[in-house]
């Protein structure tokens, strides 16, 4: 695969995370309203959160790096 193949896939795969992360912001921000929501779930929730965003970073880095 060319560097220009390689590129637009990386942006894709960024642009499908930060989707999934804003997805994942929208859940935690409803589950906070919610009584019933538990603790364990909310917790969940954000550590998918700090997944994507781990990740996000780390495909930005990589994307610096070989710039």
């Amino acid at each position: 695969m060319s560097t220009q193949g390689l590129l637009s896939a990386q942006k894709s795969r960024l642009e499908a995370l930060r989707q999934r992360h804003s997805v994942l912001s929208n859940k935690v921000e409803e589950a906070h309203k919610s009584p019933s929501t538990t603790d364990f779930y909310l917790r969940q929730l954000k550590k998918q959160k700090l997944v994507l965003k781990e990740e996000i970073e780390g495909i930005r880095e990589s994307g610096q790096a070989s710039a």
